[in-house]
């Protein structure tokens, strides 16, 4: 029974893992010409790499990531294998500037897990959907929606705002109620906001010539489960045979263990102790400068290392060798249309 919790604490950790977003004046024309030849001297000094955005027009997002963690808990070997495909729609709603507020919707939700062997999996967009224990709950991430505030600053972009935090835990909770302690504790504002400035902060919103650097640190605290430092530093390299902007990616993660005196949030074992190192960071964004967007990206990176966990009072050791790898694409066409067709 006490290995039967621990393996479905770790679904869920795994799942978490991955899942890991201009005032005009009244002499409109005047202010346009002021922006061609503001872009114009921009480009004289390098490649403009900036994020643009259209009032009302979507883009869409198909983000895939693969984890493959072997693990040895209790003298027994596990192995568990999550690829989760999660297809998003960005809206831009308002334009005030350098401040933009877009709606993200989750629009569909493929996954595919093997934990020890025991395999789920689930498809949104499929016209059958397959028996299984958390069919509820990936059907309730379908169409959830939040709301972004992002503003673009000397230093690059930065996610002020995310709302809807509240009307998804509801749905997640109302598929399995037995989450609720546990989503409340680690799906709080500043995670969710955490957790989506990345997406934006691969470009810095300026001219940048070819062999310049920048850099963004965030910090996830996810209660019970511990604390995430994720620093990205960033080289743009040049422009492909494709006329896309290649920026190379290395990621460095940190992990610190929870507090003792942090709750455990429903989670059905407590981390007591944690060495672990992130290792092999590979990671390409090729950036689209006419349409302002990442047309695609590519990640990896490894982490390893020991964990001393505490289940219904006993503690015991896990030695952790994890792999993971995500991919994003992104297209003018609602991608989980063409998935049905």
């Amino acid at each position: 029974m006490m290995l039967r919790r621990f393996f479905a604490g770790l679904l869920v950790l795994g799942f978490l893992a991955a899942v890991a977003v201009p005032v005009l004046a009244q002499d409109k024309d005047k202010e346009k010409d002021k922006e061609k030849d503001k872009d114009k001297k921009a480009e004289d000094k390098g490649v403009v790499l900036a994020w643009k955005f259209e009032k009302d027009k979507p883009f869409y997002q198909t983000m895939e990531t693969t984890t493959k963690q072997t693990m040895k808990v209790m003298n027994n070997d596990v192995v568990q294998t999550q690829k989760q495909t999660f297809y998003f729609k960005w809206k831009p709603t308002k334009i005030e500037g350098d401040k933009y507020t877009i709606e993200q919707e989750i629009i569909g939700v493929k996954m595919e897990i093997d934990i020890g062997g025991t395999k789920i999996q689930y498809d949104s967009t499929a016209t059958q959907q397959a028996n299984n224990p958390l069919g509820d709950f990936f059907k309730a991430l379908v169409n959830s929606k939040f709301v972004v505030t992002l503003e673009k600053k000397p230093e690059g972009y930065s996610v002020t705002d995310m709302t809807g935090r509240d009307d998804f835990i509801k749905k997640l909770v109302a598929a399995n109620p037995g989450m609720r302690q546990l989503l409340e504790t680690i799906l709080s504002d500043k995670a969710l906001k955490e957790m989506a400035e990345p997406t934006f902060a691969v470009v810095p919103g300026k001219a940048t010539e070819v062999g310049a650097t920048w850099a963004k640190k965030t910090e996830l605290d996810m209660g019970p489960i511990g604390k995430y430092t994720n620093k990205y530093d960033y080289k743009y390299e040049k422009t492909n045979e494709k006329g896309l902007e290649q920026i190379a990616v290395t990621t460095t993660l940190e992990y610190q263990q929870p507090d003792d005196k942090v709750p455990q949030g429903g989670l059905p074992f407590k981390i007591k102790s944690a060495k672990l190192k992130s290792k092999n960071p590979i990671g390409q964004v090729f950036f689209d400068k006419a349409k302002g967007r990442v047309a695609s990206s590519k990640m990896s990176l490894d982490l390893s290392g020991d964990l001393s966990i505490e289940i219904g009072g006993q503690t015991t050791t896990v030695t952790l060798d994890q792999k993971q790898e995500s991919s994003t694409e992104t297209s003018d066409e609602d991608p989980t249309q063409k998935k049905k067709g």
